[in-house]
């Protein structure tokens, strides 16, 4: 069983619901003491390599003081100061037009996700686009370290990583299951403390064959990460062997009971058959959790307008769609890279506010990898050590 984790990194949530909290005991205080004298001065390739994988300032204390200047409509923000009874200043926030933090790590920003309106949004009810990387499968990779983490933070600046831990093939989960959990724990972990998201991908062609495995495995870390706003949990990664929604849908169902089931709330994510790219079917038979997303997986040299074709279908039906896979090349993770329709894809998902994770934060010698063989496995990469895809990527996630 997992310990539970520390709470760094996690001050998101609480900080959006400290700063809420000190506006609603002011005007307590200022309904409540009804002084004339208080001054309230008014002024946002998962495959092994082949196959298709596709300012208002808040004092509390002995008084309520209020102060609140309006942004410019050029730069449409604000900032909100709380203080304590001694007057020390202990949280600045600056906010955007729409209510969403400017400033602050990517979970203090926007706290626990959720679906609302076939869109992922944060606990201020604005749509969020995360951008980061996948690792490469967790029994293959070097890479599953903090300082990793750190760096795609750092210098990166990605807000998300994805943990895709192997179950099957030598030394997965199926063989390994200690060694892959304590690995996905590593990047969980540190991924809590740099305040960045990280998807826990059950990255398995075939979960539907392994239901008691995924349902133990989703049951001890839904109660080690229950509702810590930086974790998801992504059940399937890649429907393979079955070519049926309903078979994917049962198995989902059943891995989701078991999250539920510890109280955890936190955003789900679930594959759909044909290696996630078949999201048109689960648009036309969804799960009826209401915090669930739906992976796309695409490669830019292979899936092209059709498969953009199933997105539109799938979000015109309402549901939220999550990339947590997609490279710059073909499916079997090789071949020429088309930044062109890279970039095209980019920019459907930017129109969408559509999250992605690029395959892979690897060195493995393939066109897809973002790393040169031989990586530094801790990190703090300069632009030498990283491929063509590596530097392209790594500039989107900066945009």
């Amino acid at each position: 069983m997992m310990k539970s984790v520390s709470l760094r990194g996690v001050l998101g949530r609480s900080k959006w619901s400290f700063g809420l909290a000190v506006v609603a005991l002011q005007a307590a205080m200022l309904i409540g003491c009804g002084d004339s004298s208080t001054d309230d001065g008014a002024g946002g390739a998962g495959g092994a390599g082949g196959g298709a994988t596709t300012g208002t300032g808040a004092t509390t204390g002995t008084g309520a003081t209020t102060s609140t200047t309006a942004s410019s409509s050029t730069t449409a923000s604000s900032s909100t100061t709380a203080t304590t009874g001694t007057g020390d200043a202990s949280t600045t926030t600056s906010t955007s037009s729409g209510g969403v933090p400017t400033d602050g790590t990517p979970v203090e920003r926007h706290g626990q996700l959720r679906v609302m309106n076939g869109n992922i949004v944060g606990e201020h009810g604005s749509p969020v686009q995360l951008k980061g990387m996948s690792l490469f499968w967790s029994q293959w990779s070097n890479f599953y370290n903090a300082d990793v983490v750190n760096s795609l933070a750092d210098n990166w600046h990605a807000t998300v990583v994805r943990a895709a831990m192997g179950i099957e093939n030598e030394e997965g989960y199926l063989e390994d299951a200690n060694g892959q959990k304590a690995k996905a724990k590593t990047v969980a972990d540190a991924a809590i403390a740099k305040g960045i998201y990280v998807i826990l991908d059950w990255h398995d062609h075939n979960a539907h064959q392994h239901l008691d495995q995924a349902k133990s495995y989703f049951r001890e870390v839904a109660q080690t990460y229950k509702n810590v706003p930086n974790v998801i949990f992504e059940v399937f990664n890649e429907p393979l062997n079955t070519n049926n929604w309903s078979t994917v849908k049962q198995y989902a169902e059943a891995v989701i009971g078991e999250i539920r089931g510890q109280g955890a709330n936190n955003l789900v994510i679930v594959g759909s058959p044909n290696w996630s790219q078949d999201v048109d079917a689960a648009a036309d038979n969804p799960l009826r959790d209401p915090n669930v997303a739906y992976t796309l997986h695409f490669y830019a040299s292979t899936h092209k307008g059709f498969l953009r074709d199933k997105a539109n279908y799938a979000i015109g039906k309402g549901l939220a769609l999550f990339v947590t896979e997609w490279g710059t090349c073909s499916a079997d993770g090789n071949g020429t890279l088309d930044l062109g329709e890279s970039q095209t894809w980019l920019n459907f998902l930017n129109s969408h506010n559509i999250s992605w994770a690029n395959w892979s934060l690897g060195d493995k010698d393939e066109a897809c990898s973002a790393l040169k063989p031989r990586s530094n496995p801790m990190g703090n990469w300069t632009d030498n050590d990283l491929t063509d895809s590596g530097k392209w990527v790594k500039s989107k996630i900066a945009e």
